[in-house]
Formats: C-alpha cells, sequence, structure tokens
C-alpha cells in the first residue's frame, strides 16, 4: 500500500480515550442479545490446505503470469498496428485485440487475488496496535468515502491491549472488509468500526455498515471462495480474509439483515495472552 495513496480522511468520527462516547448502533440494533438468534449470522469453517499451498501456488502463478505477460505485451504491440484503423476490418481488430486485453489483465488479477489467498497462512506475526491499523486504512479509504458520502467513524476502546500482525497480510483482509462496506453503501451511509478488549484476554474488531444486507441464503456462502454476487468480482476477496484472520490465531463471523446492514467481527488473542 504506497504512502502515495494515503489523501486526506473523510469526515471520521475519532474518539480515542476514556472520554469517548458509547458507539451508536448504526444498524438499528442489528445484533442485540435479545434479537441475535433471528438476526442471519455466518461463521466460517475451518480453513483447509497445508503449509505449502501458499509455495505451490506461488511457482504456478509465477509461471502463469510470465505466459499472460508474454501474451499481454503482443496484444499491445498488435494494437499499435491498429492505432489508426481506417477500414471497418481494421476497427473491428483492434476492437477484438483490446477486448483480449482486458481479459489478460482479468486473469492477472485473478492469479494475484489466488496467490494472496494461499500465501495468507504463513504470517509474520509481530505485536501491533490496532488502532494504528485501522487509522492508517481509514485515511487510505478516505478519498472514495467521502466521493460516495460515506461517514466513517472509528470507536477504539480505552486501553486497547496491543495484538499480534503481520500487518501487510491484516490491513488487506481488513481493506477487504472495509471496501466491502463501502460497496454496499452506493447511496452513501455510515461505516463504524468498533474496537474493544474482552474479558477472555481476546481483542475483537467490528466492521459496521448501514447497507442493503444480506439474506441468509447469501450470507451462508459469504466465506466461500470464488462465490461472488458482484459483477467482475474474484469472490476471494472474504476467503482471504478469513484465512489471514485464522492464520493469526483469530476468527470472523458475519451478522446481517436485509435492509439492516452487515457487522463482520474479527477476533485476535491480544498479544501476551
Amino acid at each position: 500500500m504506497s504512502d502515495a495513496a494515503l489523501a486526506d480522511p473523510p469526515e471520521v468520527r475519532h474518539e480515542p480515550g476514556a472520554d469517548a462516547p458509547r458507539p451508536p448502533d448504526p444498524t438499528g440494533g442489528l445484533t442485540p442479545p435479545a434479537r441475535q438468534e433471528e438476526a442471519s449470522s455466518a461463521r466460517p469453517e475451518s480453513s483447509a490446505g497445508g503449509d505449502d499451498l501458499g509455495e505451490l501456488a506461488g511457482g504456478f502463478i509465477h509461471d502463469l503470469k510470465n505466459h499472460l505477460g508474454t501474451l499481454s505485451l503482443n496484444l499491445q504491440l498488435l494494437a499499435e498496428d491498429f492505432e489508426s484503423p481506417q477500414t471497418p476490418r481494421e476497427r473491428k481488430a483492434l476492437d477484438r485485440v483490446n477486448r483480449l486485453h482486458a481479459e489478460c489483465q482479468k486473469l492477472a488479477d485473478l492469479a494475484n487475488d489466488f496467490l494472496r489467498f494461499a500465501r495468507a497462512q504463513n504470517p509474520d506475526l509481530r505485536p501491533a496496535a490496532l488502532g494504528d491499523v485501522v487509522d492508517r486504512l481509514i485515511e487510505f479509504l478516505a478519498p472514495t468515502a467521502r466521493q460516495a458520502g460515506i461517514e466513517v467513524q472509528w470507536f477504539p476502546a480505552p486501553g486497547l491491549p496491543p495484538v499480534r500482525l503481520d500487518r501487510d497480510l491484516f490491513e488487506q483482509a481488513l481493506l477487504n472488509l472495509m471496501l466491502n462496506a463501502e460497496q454496499a453503501m452506493p447511496d452513501g451511509g455510515t461505516l463504524t468500526l468498533v474496537g474493544r478488549a474482552d474479558a477472555d484476554g481476546w481483542v475483537s474488531l467490528d466492521v459496521i455498515d448501514t447497507g442493503d444486507g444480506m439474506g441468509p441464503e447469501v450470507l451462508a456462502k459469504a466465506f466461500r471462495p470464488f462465490h461472488t454476487t458482484k459483477k467482475g468480482g474474484h469472490g476471494l476477496g472474504l476467503a482471504t480474509a478469513r484465512r489471514v484472520v485464522e492464520a493469526h490465531g483469530g476468527s470472523i463471523d458475519c451478522q446481517s439483515e436485509p435492509g439492516r446492514g452487515t457487522k463482520f467481527t474479527i477476533r485476535l488473542p491480544a498479544a501476551g495472552s
């Protein structure tokens, strides 16, 4: 993630410290204890696959991308030959070349997504402040959130203990959740993050949106690899987030109701616990 991509933050309410107000429930009571059984929820099954999956996938994807690169380069050169088409036949040929080049890019993107999914099992864990990670991602997401009319709120509990993270992996996983929330609110809304220390030595992070929500059938498949309801999506974002969180020794689950929004909850062991 390039620092150059970090821009001015949106209208973010950052309320750290002992005087921080109790965070509002932006989903209108999505998961109160008395109604929790009524809300659709999903907890992913444990990720399968050995530690060598990342290594095998890395070799395969490396070779695949080499071939895609060669194909893409030759398509670019071919497009240059038709840069100024003079006949309908040449214009049709240029259109086909451009479409093939776009498909090559989609395959390259899919290959990169799958590589991140496969390599998520081997994190380099070091003590880190969860609040620093959230602050950075809020700043990164600021431009698109502002354009979409989305207000971002962050409510860290006072004295939030550090957790052991592979920052690069975890930032990508959390960014996937935040981008999903943003995409679920095309007409604007509120994205709320709540950090808290649980009494059992764990740290929890809620990612809550006020979007359309998901019904039980969609929610049941939310963490399934290659399942997506998005046009042009690969269906690896949530699956990768799950693998990353579980590789950190944590868990992730989701609660959602159509028309009321969605809440993802990540639980991580506190550093030293």
